[in-house]
């Protein structure tokens, strides 16, 4: 990974993709706006951090590879991939525009998209693929999957733990972007999932849990894996939904809600008051 940022300049970095992330939703009139909030930390770290994924090397297998389980929330995705160089940013603004191939799920026409998600409880499936794979190339690169807690409902899921257990995949890493909410609900009223830390180490992972909106303590578990060798790695992140915007944060109608022009104004607002806050704090 030749883009190793700092801890500051990734947080200053989350910054600046959340205010880009609800500049897009609110021009497309459309889009998964409290999820894109929850997850940006997370991978804002894996690909300015942790993941060996650069335009240069997309078009090679001897690679690290990330499929976004939780493709409702692509919004964030095409942020950090639009900034690490996979495309021009200005082709943001033709999000859900009639002809863009920026959809509201992530598409294999968008370059840096791995493959095409939004059905959920498909990614992990695809990722153990992945992950077999490359330790049957003898390839040391690593897969990374993010999934929503929500869609942990789905049986493929579970499916596909027990088969990354059985083949003892220490090259796949499962983050979890523990949110609490989904679009109808809390997920423990929706269907419940706790204790969800034993589940996973029931299916064979080796489990660690973090903080997911907090950039330091994402660097230090996502640059220690694997956690146990020959098992799958599983990070159970408590992010918060909506993170960084105080109105939008724990509240279920953002999961698909777009920000008035106020809306948005006062979120920037409430942005560029974190960003100044981050400026002045000695380090």
């Amino acid at each position: 990974m030749s883009n190793r940022l700092s801890a500051r300049q990734l947080e200053l970095k989350s910054i600046q993709y959340r205010k880009t992330i609800l500049s897009i939703i609110r021009q497309a009139g459309g889009g998964h706006t409290a999820g894109s909030l929850s997850c940006t930390d997370i991978l804002n770290v894996l690909y300015n951090r942790v993941m060996d994924i650069t335009p240069g090397n997309f078009g090679s297998i001897a690679r690290d590879h990330y499929i976004q389980s939780k493709g409702h929330s692509v919004e964030a995705l095409y942020t950090v991939l639009a900034d690490v160089g996979f495309f021009p940013a200005e082709e943001l603004a033709t999000l859900s525009r009639a002809g863009s191939h920026f959809v509201g799920h992530p598409t294999r026409k968008v370059p840096g998209i791995e493959h095409n998600t939004g059905a959920l409880g498909h990614g992990l499936a695809v990722a153990v693929g992945l992950a077999l794979g490359l330790k049957q190339d003898g390839l040391p690169h690593r897969v990374y999957t993010l999934l929503g807690d929500g869609e942990l409902a789905e049986g493929s899921n579970w499916e596909a733990s027990m088969t990354a257990a059985h083949y003892a995949l220490d090259n796949l890493v499962v983050i979890v972007d523990r949110n609490d909410l989904q679009i109808t609900g809390f997920t423990e009223d929706v269907m419940a999932l706790e204790p969800l830390a034993d589940k996973f180490r029931a299916f064979g992972y080796a489990v660690q849990e973090v903080n997911g909106n907090s950039i330091p303590d994402l660097v230090e578990h996502l640059e220690r894996t694997p956690f146990a060798a020959g098992k799958p790695n599983l990070l159970l992140a408590h992010t918060i939904k909506g993170c960084g915007v105080s109105f939008m944060e724990n509240v279920a109608l953002w999961h698909h809600h777009v920000p008035s022009a106020d809306e948005l104004q006062q979120a920037i607002q409430e942005l560029d008051q974190a960003e100044a806050h981050l400026m002045g704090v000695p380090r």
